[in-house]
């Protein structure tokens, strides 16, 4: 029998619906009147609220509750403490007090904070996000109730992704309200953030995972072949799902669609053995939630079935890499999109302006967008002709690149590019209706008709970073556009005049062409856009003057803050590589030159065999000089790369650390990866020590 999702969808979530069945009104309002409009919640209706939600999660077989958070390491945290109090006369009681729903205290000093704490300081706390709901999670040590909260120091700096995202949404709603005002809204009382996260993995099985060190440490290979096939005939792209693959899938569902994680799309993508999964919108803090959670599920899910997901953006060189397209839009509590351009979008005035604003907040802070998608593993991705360059541009298609342009050009009236007709020749299907533009894969941030599509974000990484950024830039340019507007006396006028002013100002982030062209690059130059080409680039965006007035101006990061977060990432990025490059060193040492060198012993033997027969050995003697010198360029290589990492981990600064990982460390270990990769293709399989690619990414 198939699966009912009305049934199971939500069933591990104490949603809205749950609350009102088992809440007294009052109280159930109360909590609804802090959601919707802020405040806090008295300890008493908390009490309630605690008593209800341990119930309903017992009910559910759990035993544990957690303060599920953020921390700066980019995944969640979680400490199960039992519903288990002093016994009473030998009974057993379970309870969960307001109190203990409402905040919590791990120990802050073992999380990063970028000197945000002294490590001898261990005190931080968790505070409950109410606006996303608590669920329950089947884990193999039993079910747990999740209670989503943020994570502060004792002296309230924000040691975690959720706070300074609750803050961005809190500055965008106040600005955008102010712009909602101007053309006379007054029944909107909130204005929203929505995202919905696509998501790509790789999935390997299980057992060949754990034969490849590589996998195991750093979640990529750092050694391998191409195998015979890739990508190059486009028949994985949408096509039929493997058995085992579709199982996963199936199982997976379930899992997501229980938590109240709107799974609504799964296929293949473009490269051997890997996925998406897309979800429906939803609230931009739930949306980074239901992220993780969806990502964490992915990898439990996969081990049930003998599987590995790979959220490495970059498992395997030589095939596509995996991404997470990040869908942002901004609506209102009444149901307004305001990036609905509507089917007039040259006489949609508030449209026009709000598109203006987010021109002008790309353009004038493209380089904290860029840090925003900036990890470790997207460093592979960006700019390799398979992601969207590093480049940030806005592609809008032709419909509204001609109207902006019509703007800009004073035209004194505005012609809209209408959609038209597809018809296919074949007389038994009927005539389309197409889009006024095509879509532009190789745009870092593409309107998609009445949304913004942020492509760079990368797989393994969590959207939090790209939607705060999002919401404090288009806050900005909001607040900006208001300011002149509310002293305006002639409204329609000056905001006509704004919106050609915006426009014509920012007009240069806006490129409809191949982004994956050098001649981009050249032009890209040429309009004065930032080409922050790594991460090591793109890091000191966060501390610069303007972008610290930015954050502080709504709250969302203190001037440390930022530092902390600009550290952090340093250090992640030393920190990733220093592992990758032990890990090369490692398997070069005890993996592939033994084997190696077991293959050239045998090419040896073969050699002096055949001439002690009295015949010439030319090919055995060929292929022995062949391995020879790729075992001797390996040996080599391999020096030097340990030379090189005992230089750098001596460096005491993190930044210096972090830029001579870059310069000096990746192209050493781009030097020992070359002739392994060249003795894989020449050594005998029955000796070589790890599963190819080949191996994994068509025997799942």
């Amino acid at each position: 029998m198939g699966t009912n999702i009305a049934e199971i969808f939500g069933s591990s979530v104490f949603s809205h619906t749950v609350m009102r069945q088992r809440l007294p009104k009052k109280v159930y309002a109360e909590v609804m009147n802090v959601i919707e409009n802020g405040g806090n919640i008295s300890m008493a209706s908390a009490d309630v609220v605690a008593n209800a939600m341990k119930d309903w999660a017992v009910e559910k077989g759990a035993t544990h509750y957690t303060h599920w958070f953020q921390p700066l390491t980019g995944i969640t945290a979680e400490k199960h403490d039992s519903f288990l109090t002093a016994p009473d006369d030998s009974r057993t009681l379970l309870q969960l007090t307001g109190k203990q729903l409402i905040m919590g205290e791990p120990d802050a000093s073992s999380f990063p904070s970028g000197g945000l704490r002294s490590t001898h300081y261990a005190r931080g706390y968790t505070a409950w996000d109410m606006t996303s709901p608590a669920f329950v999670k089947e884990m193999s040590c039993g079910t747990i109730l999740c209670i989503p909260t943020i994570f502060v120091s004792y002296n309230g700096e924000a040691l975690d992704k959720k706070t300074p995202l609750l803050r961005s949404m809190e500055a965008i709603n106040a600005q955008a309200l102010r712009i909602l005002r101007l053309f006379g809204n007054t029944s909107a009382k909130r204005v929203l953030p929505f995202v919905g996260a696509e998501q790509e993995y790789f999935l390997v099985d299980r057992e060949k995972y754990l034969k490849r060190r590589d996998l195991i440490y750093t979640g990529r290979t750092l050694f391998g072949a191409p195998a015979p096939k890739g990508q190059e005939l486009d028949d994985q792209y949408f096509g039929v799902i493997r058995y085992r693959v579709g199982k996963f899938m199936a199982d997976l569902n379930q899992e997501l669609w229980k938590l109240g994680i709107p799974a609504a799309t799964q296929h293949n993508e473009v490269a051997p053995a890997q996925h998406e999964m897309a979800p429906v919108y939803t609230m931009c803090n739930l949306a980074v939630d239901q992220n993780q959670l969806a990502m964490e599920t992915m990898k439990r899910v996969a081990t049930r079935h003998g599987l590995v997901c790979l959220l490495h953006e970059k498992p395997y060189a030589g095939v596509n890499g995996s991404g997470k397209h990040n869908n942002w839009s901004i609506g209102t509590d009444t149901g307004e999109n305001l990036l609905d351009p509507g089917d007039t979008p040259n006489e949609n005035l508030q449209f026009l302006l709000v598109l203006a604003c987010i021109m002008a907040a790309v353009d004038n802070h493209a380089d904290l967008l860029r840090c925003s998608a900036s990890c470790v593993g997207n460093e592979h991705r960006l700019g390799a002709q398979e992601a969207p360059p590093a480049i940030i541009s806005i592609f809008l298609g032709d419909q509204l690149d001609s109207v902006v342009s019509q703007i800009v050009s004073n035209a004194d009236s505005i012609q809209v590019l209408a959609a038209g007709k597809l018809d296919s020749g074949v007389s038994t299907v009927p005539v389309i209706s197409k889009d006024a533009t095509d879509r532009n894969r190789t745009s870092p941030f593409a309107f998609t008709g009445n949304k913004f599509e942020f492509r760079m974000v990368g797989s393994s990484d969590t959207i939090a970073d790209a939607n705060i950024t999002l919401n404090a830039i288009v806050a900005q340019a909001f607040s900006d556009a208001a300011d002149v507007l509310e002293q305006a006396e002639d409204f329609p006028a000056a905001c006509t005049r704004l919106i050609h002013d915006l426009m014509a100002r920012h007009q240069r982030i806006v490129f409809n062409g191949n982004g994956y062209s050098d001649q981009w690059v050249e032009e890209a130059e040429r309009r004065g856009l930032p080409n922050l080409r790594s991460l090591v680039d793109a890091v000191p965006s966060l501390t610069t003057d303007k972008s610290v007035q930015l954050y502080e101006k709504f709250n969302i990061y203190t001037r440390s803050e930022l530092a902390s977060r600009a550290e952090i990432r340093y250090e992640t990025y030393a920190k990733v590589l220093r592992i990758e490059a032990k890990t090369m060193i490692h398997m070069a040492s005890k993996h592939y030159i033994p084997a190696a060198i077991h293959y050239s012993t045998r090419l040896g033997q073969s050699v002096a065999a055949v001439s002690g027969a009295g015949a010439e050995p030319a090919v055995q003697r060929e292929l022995l000089v062949k391995c020879s010198q790729l075992l001797a360029r390996c040996s080599q290589a391999l020096e030097e790369l340990k030379a090189l990492s005992s230089q750098v981990d001596a460096m005491d600064d993190v930044k210096e650390m972090a830029h001579a990982y870059h310069d000096r460390i990746v192209p050493a270990m781009a030097a020992l990866r070359a002739p392994v990769d060249e003795l894989e293709l020449m050594v005998d399989k029955s000796i070589w020590p790890v599963p190819t690619y080949g191996d994994l990414m068509f025997e799942v």
